[in-house]
């Protein structure tokens, strides 16, 4: 995909996920919620512009540097996420200012790693964007589905008693 292409991709799925997570919703803990992280992750890993060959070691760091990143922006965006039990037994969730602070937090530092790998004359593809929303979106839904199973721990206990 040409860099254009891969940050209106971002763009538009950062907006579908912001709006989304900021309206309550049902949650389905059956739904594959690997699947649009693993596309994008496909997406990204497919580029040879994804580390820059002329710095290959600076540009892997900077990448990795990026990953763990959103890898811990994914993880406070999950625990960001309110989640409460209805009266029919199913789970919701919203999005709390939390939630936007995280992802204001999370577009603060990937513009300053931008900016670092600019000063340090290293190219830095569009991919890497994908990537990183990829792992962030895997990590998130991770994070909240480990908050809801620990949530139906003492139903399920108080059943079986």
């Amino acid at each position: 995909m040409t860099t254009l292409a891969n940050i209106v991709l971002v763009v538009a799925v950062m907006a579908l996920v912001i709006q989304r997570q900021m309206r309550a919703q049902r949650l389905d803990t059956q739904r594959r919620f690997w699947l649009l992280p693993l596309i994008l992750g496909a997406l990204a890993l497919r580029d040879p512009q994804l580390i820059d060959h002329e710095h290959t070691a600076v540009s892997a760091v900077l990448l990795a540097f990026s990953l763990v990143t959103v890898l811990a922006m994914g993880s406070v965006w999950g625990w960001t996420v309110r989640l409460w039990r209805a009266e029919d037994g199913s789970v919701w969730a919203k999005g709390t200012k939390a939630t936007l602070a995280a992802w204001g937090g999370m577009i603060f530092i990937r513009v300053g790693l931008f900016e670092a790998g600019s000063a340090m004359h290293i190219h830095q593809a569009s991919s890497s964007l994908l990537l990183g929303l990829a792992v962030m979106l895997l990590v998130r839904s991770l994070v909240v589905n480990w908050r809801v199973r620990t949530m139906e721990l003492p139903q399920q206990a108080a059943a079986i008693g």
